[in-house]
């Protein structure tokens, strides 16, 4: 028997998906309503107006399915509830990079990963490199630009 396979995210994330959830069931009708007007202005086949209603309906489905799946297979996790001294999901860590310059990052799940604010997915080159490390490690990583080397300075869970 297959296993479902959970999805990570913190509480922030979920209540994010929530809502994005609610805003694209209640365009559900506002589309309906652009595709049966579209439609009673006759030859579909060169009516542009109900291509398009028809393109967004199928791309408003294809994301509330792809957001239930996600919100039904949701692990949410705590940062605050979790401890230990390695770098697990959820953990903010502290690294030295090589020019013993501190950058802080927040391991996080997917859909709230953002890197300029420091927010880091753990499915991320980087993200996959610091899983299970501990304070003082050295951790190599390739990423676009380039090989990068950070040293693990803290390991905190906020």
């Amino acid at each position: 028997m297959a296993t479902v396979e959970k999805f990570p995210m913190l509480q922030e994330g979920y209540d994010k998906l929530s809502v994005d959830l609610k805003r694209l069931k209640a365009e559900r009708p506002t589309i309906v309503d652009a595709i049966e007007e579209a439609r009673a202005h006759g030859d579909l086949s060169e009516n542009a107006e109900y291509h398009a209603a028809k393109e967004r309906q199928g791309q408003v489905e294809a994301s509330l399915s792809d957001i239930e799946d996600k919100l039904s297979r949701a692990q949410v996790i705590d940062p605050k509830e979790l401890s230990g001294d390695k770098i697990v999901f959820g953990a903010t860590v502290t690294l030295l990079d090589e020019d013993d310059k501190p950058v802080v990052y927040q391991i996080v799940g997917q859909t709230e990963a953002d890197a300029k604010t420091g927010r880091i997915s753990y499915n991320s080159p980087l993200g996959r490199a610091l899983i299970g490390r501990k304070v003082d490690e050295e951790v190599e990583v390739t990423v676009p630009s380039g090989d990068r080397y950070y040293v693990v300075s803290k390991i905190a869970f906020v």
